[in-house]
């Protein structure tokens, strides 16, 4: 089975001084998940919670929004012609009674880590209705001095970056700031598929009450998982992408980037930041 991280020889330099080391490098394998036995797409990810990541990647395309319509979800024994199991093949097997998606060649995608969306037909092959819509009642309020605090929270529980220095990472937080869940791959929207997928298996979606932060800009895909997921505040420690900022502003998600200290960029959702009275 996969591990999460890999050691690799290198040269190293340092001011002119040169010596050879291992170094500990973070993994990076191909899955493939399958639909009912049909294969439906393949992620380049870290290894570890494969199942979340399968679960979380279906909700996202919205075949899939509550945990009881998965019957089970298994690594496929005998993935390669020599019938060796690679644990990197998932089956999803959906419970009787839920309609399977037509899977054409607009979902049947090649997904990378760096672009969970590469591929895909169009932008409206990408659209799909969350039968999770932002609606937070009453609405998360949350202050700058909580989600500057975010950064450093998530930063300090990601235990691989400490070894390797090459992973994303994606927390869900409560409305006070408390540190729900946490994952690292090597591509950011794994991590919050992850997240997603994992909230889905404990029965908690949708995640009405709660922050998602990501490491890294915040791309139309992410905030379509955001939403997917019913998550009304996306944060970011990087840049939205203008496509992210529109659909936060047409689903009523909270955009958050540039998340950086005490400064920070507010998007949309503008009216879930609280701030002081007189300071907007």
């Amino acid at each position: 089975m996969g591990r999460v991280t890999e050691r690799r020889r290198t040269l190293r330099i340092r001011d002119g001084a040169v010596s050879s080391r291992a170094d500990t490098l973070v993994a990076e394998e191909p899955l493939e998940i399958r639909l009912n036995g049909k294969p439906l797409a393949i992620t380049m990810r870290t290894p570890g919670d494969d199942f979340a990541l399968a679960a979380g990647f279906l909700v996202s395309e919205g075949v899939i929004a509550e945990g009881g319509e998965v019957q089970s979800i298994v690594y496929c024994a005998g993935a390669t012609a020599d019938g060796v199991n690679t644990y990197n093949v998932v089956d999803v097997k959906l419970a009787p009674g839920v309609v399977v998606p037509d899977i054409t060649l607009e979902r049947n995608v090649y997904t990378t880590s760096s672009c969970g969306l590469c591929g895909k037909a169009s932008l409206d092959a990408v659209r799909t209705t969350t039968r999770h819509p932002v609606g937070d009642t009453p609405p998360v309020r949350v202050t700058p001095e909580l989600l500057s605090a975010l950064p450093d929270r998530l930063r300090a529980a990601q235990k691989v970056f400490d070894r390797t220095g090459g992973l994303h990472a994606a927390a869900l937080f409560s409305e006070d700031g408390e540190l729900l869940d946490v994952r690292e791959d090597v591509g950011r929207h794994n991590a919050v598929d992850k997240l997603v997928g994992r909230a889905l298996t404990d029965g908690r979606l949708p995640l009405s009450r709660s922050v998602l932060l990501v490491s890294g800009r915040a791309s139309f895909e992410l905030a379509q998982k955001a939403v997917m997921a019913g998550i009304p505040v996306l944060a970011a420690v990087s840049a939205p992408s203008s496509l992210a900022v529109d659909l936060a502003a047409e689903s009523g998600l909270t955009l958050v980037g540039f998340l950086r200290g005490p400064s920070m960029n507010v998007y949309a959702g503008e009216h879930r930041i609280a701030l002081e009275a007189g300071v907007y």
